[in-house]
């Protein structure tokens, strides 16, 4: 069963751009010709409409925080336009709060991340939420990369890393997971939850058969957790960089293995916006075949902050659904 959660007094804070130089927010101390400079609100944002789980649900989000780098710029190539940043202190802390409060508020047993680049990184948001008891970091091992990681209320039992596998591509030859494919088996009150993180090639630089090979090893793995653990939960989640129909969400839902939660919200399920065109490129799939658990209908959603397109000050949405465990 799920632990009881632990919920922080702040939610989602609206998006920041991590292009600006000041990452944190200038003080404004000037007062204001209305009310003197108090502040006279008394309302606080409205909190996203989450489903109550039963005592049997587990709550699973997925959620691309957005190139969180840390304080070192192990490139030597930071800033000015450069792909990696090296926040100063206060700026790092600013952006682990709010990343933080956007996981908090999601009230989720089971986080899985993408974009964080570091054990530092992951170790200042589980700082900031004790209530989760198993924190682990999906290491690509390259300079400034940015990494899969998971959070969970769940006891760990094991974790296994799959990113450094081959795996074979269609056209012959092999490449690999462009992030750790992490396979993390928590304890669930007794029960097996196996939940795989992914963060899949992205349309920069597009090489879509590497993106093809990654889902159809994605798919393979999870049907091989479901033969070795027929009893278990198995879930997988991520940014997968691509849309439903596309050739590798459709390698995933081959057959009708494994069911993609989101498609119940229809045209809502988008979680990114490019050239004005709305996407759904962030997934929560449940494996059919396991007979585990299932997923509670009506609960999918899809975590946007008020006035923005993504959640937590980064540019994706988060996905949000409610498991049932058991048969």
């Amino acid at each position: 069963m799920p632990r009881a959660r632990l919920r922080l007094s702040v939610l989602a804070l609206a998006a920041t751009s991590l292009a600006c130089p000041a990452l944190v927010p200038d003080q404004d101390t000037s007062s204001d010709s209305d009310t003197g400079g108090a502040d006279t609100s008394t309302s606080e944002p409205a909190p996203p409409d989450l489903p109550p789980p039963g005592p049997e649900d587990i709550v699973v989000a997925t959620f691309n925080v957005h190139l969180f780098f840390d304080t070192v710029c192990d490139s030597g190539q930071c800033g000015g336009g450069a792909f990696e940043e090296a926040y100063s202190q206060a700026e790092f802390d600013y952006r682990a709060d709010q990343i933080a409060d956007a996981i908090d508020a999601l009230q989720a047993d089971v986080v899985l991340l993408q974009e964080v680049e570091s054990q530092t990184c992951l170790d200042a948001l589980k700082e900031r939420l004790p209530q989760f008891q198993t924190a682990y970091l999906g290491e690509t091992g390259f300079v400034s990369s940015i990494d899969t990681a998971i959070l969970s209320t769940l006891p760990l039992i094991e974790i296994r890393s799959h990113g450094k596998f081959p795996i074979p591509l269609p056209d012959g030859g092999s490449t690999h997971f462009a992030r750790d494919y992490l396979e993390a088996h928590l304890d669930a009150g007794g029960r097996r939850l196996i939940a795989f993180v992914a963060h899949f090639k992205s349309k920069n630089d597009d090489d879509p058969e590497r993106r093809l090979a990654e889902a159809t090893a994605a798919r393979e793995l999870i049907d091989l957790a479901v033969d070795n653990y027929p009893d278990a939960l198995v879930l997988m989640g991520g940014d997968l960089n691509d849309v439903p129909e596309s050739e590798p969400l459709q390698a995933i839902e081959a057959g009708g293995g494994a069911a993609r939660v989101a498609a119940e919200l229809g045209d809502d399920d988008w979680t990114y916006v490019f050239d004005g065109e709305t996407r759904a490129l962030d997934h929560l799939y449940l494996s059919t075949r396991s007979g585990g658990g299932s997923f509670v209908q009506g609960t999918a959603r899809v975590l946007r902050d008020a006035g923005t397109d993504g959640w937590g000050g980064s540019d994706h949405a988060a996905v949000r659904g409610t498991f049932r465990v058991g048969g």
